[in-house]
């Protein structure tokens, strides 16, 4: 039975349950130690546990912690999976491979950014190439990170956003917010200026553990966008294609496809989704991914959390006494720490990854 004891006060809580789960459910583990240190000084690493045979065809993979503090979901039920189902979940010619906290940094520090200040989900872009062009970033980054967040300043600062959102609509102006830029690396959804640790890391994972595999079925656990406790399965292939018909085939009519314009998230560059296709292609790996998106509270309050954030690190002291209040935010923001909203994320997460392990086994389209 699912346990919602499975989730974490913090990120060290986390990753020695995620060690200990692996270890009673047999898997092996492999640790990638993080160039840096969580706030209390302490070690971070990204963690992989490993289940089923060495030679498995059909490889299930699922990923916490892209961004950061949203590890907290994912990891819970990566441990309530790793403790409750395990190999005996696995069928014949079936492995599990379940990486803990690629963005340990993040995770650590309760931010969605990794230490470089990328969003990893902005990372994967190939950088030998010109980066993207958010104009609409462009427009707003000063309002969208004031260097003061005195109550006049934040109200100039949205009086500002509010009118550019009614001049361009709801969609435009989320795109500008989050659809992810390459122009202010201190600021909201920077991409980056080369491939991040936590980038160069699932590289490695993916050589180690994926290539050559004839199927891989990826589950990425996020927060942030959505009706509360609800976990949304997003994929990002081209419409009426081979992937975009299997990933309906997989987890059926609530998938929503970025290309159909069906979900909130405005992400267009950098996305893993992009980077996975990129590093496994077919005909040799038949790679079905789905970002698991779980709804936490409404747009505008996590943009606040975000803006504080930045804010903090940018200006501010991330060790200092305003560190708390900012901290606590988008803790909330992208963890709910309440038993309904955990209940949700164990039974949703358990039937996704338990409808990408059936998917494996049908014939190939």
């Amino acid at each position: 039975m699912s346990n919602i004891h499975s989730f974490a006060a913090d990120y060290s809580e986390a990753r020695d349950k995620f060690l200990a789960a692996a270890r009673l459910s047999g898997a092996r583990t492999v640790r990638y130690d993080n160039p840096t240190k969580g706030p209390r000084g302490e070690s971070l690493s990204t963690d992989v546990a490993r289940l089923g045979p060495d030679d498995a065809s059909k490889v299930v993979v699922t990923i916490s912690s892209t961004h950061g503090v949203e590890g907290y979901c994912g990891s819970g039920f990566q441990v309530d999976w790793l403790a409750t189902v395990g190999a005996a979940g696995l069928p014949a010619d079936t492995a599990a491979v379940f990486i803990h906290a690629i963005n340990p940094y993040g995770f650590a520090w309760t931010r969605r950014v990794t230490e470089e200040g990328n969003d990893l989900n902005r990372n994967y872009v190939d950088h030998g190439k010109p980066y993207p062009v958010n104009e609409g970033y462009l427009e707003i980054a000063d309002f969208l990170i004031p260097p003061d967040l005195s109550e006049a300043a934040t109200k100039a600062a949205e009086a500002k956003l509010a009118a550019y959102r009614k001049k361009v609509g709801d969609i435009a102006y989320f795109r500008a917010v989050s659809g992810g830029q390459y122009s202010h690396p201190d600021g909201m959804f920077f991409g980056g200026g080369g491939p991040s640790w936590s980038n160069r890391t699932l590289h490695a994972i993916t050589d180690k553990y994926l290539k050559g595999r004839a199927d891989v079925a990826v589950i990425d656990f996020h927060t942030g966008l959505g009706p509360y406790g609800y976990g949304e399965p997003i994929t990002h292939y081209d419409i009426d294609t081979p992937a975009s018909r299997r990933v309906r085939a997989f987890w059926g009519e609530s998938v929503t496809e970025s290309k159909r314009g069906q979900t909130a998230s405005q992400a267009r560059d950098g996305l893993g989704h992009y980077g996975l296709n990129r590093l496994l292609l077919e005909p040799e790996t038949r790679l079905t991914m789905c970002t698991l998106e779980y709804g936490t509270f409404d747009r505008e309050s996590g943009q606040k959390a975000f803006r504080a954030d930045h804010w903090l690190h940018k200006y501010g002291d991330p060790l200092g006494k305003e560190a708390g209040p900012v901290r606590a935010a988008m803790r909330r923001q992208f963890y709910p720490d309440t038993d309904d909203w955990k209940e949700a994320v164990l039974f949703r997460g358990h039937q996704i990854t338990r409808q990408a392990i059936a998917g494996m086994q049908r014939p190939s389209n």
